[in-house]
């Protein structure tokens, strides 16, 4: 099994406190601001950051849905990472100044691909399919905290 690498960044017009606040925040703001492909949005502990403990549905394809239960941890300062109790997959978000009042968001999933022709192809599109979502994650992100 090959591990599988998506990652995506977005520059946003806020502080990097503020931005890292809106996605450690899974209460208020990140259920707001999931793309479509997101359902069955559920915060089971917690709720802020570090110890919180989220469920979500992430139907990547149209015949590819994620049942995710993602512990989060925040190891260092500006870093938030959400490991999937059903899975190998792990989400590092990392939030860094970018110039004033200007941050830098990068996410970044991997996890254990497929063997064989089928993981070969999980291997090519997956990390495009995924980095179009998160994307669209980082907008809505960016969104909510440049108002």
């Amino acid at each position: 099994m090959a591990q599988v690498e998506a990652t995506t960044e977005r520059i946003i017009a806020a502080d990097p406190e503020a931005v890292f606040d809106a996605l450690a925040d899974y209460k208020e703001v990140r259920g707001k601001i999931l793309p479509g492909q997101y359902s069955e949005y559920e915060v089971r502990e917690g709720g802020d950051g570090e110890g919180t403990l989220v469920h979500w549905k992430l139907q990547a394809t149209s015949k590819r849905v994620r049942d995710c239960l993602l512990e989060v941890a925040e190891p260092t300062d500006g870093q938030l990472v959400e490991k999937d109790r059903n899975s190998s997959m792990v989400t590092t978000w990392i939030v860094t100044p970018a110039g004033e009042g200007r941050s830098k968001a990068v996410v970044t999933t991997v996890w254990d691909g497929a063997g064989g022709i089928g993981g070969f192809f999980e291997r090519t599109f997956a990390p495009k399919g995924l980095a179009r979502i998160h994307d669209e994650l980082l907008a809505n992100l960016a969104a909510e905290v440049e108002k």
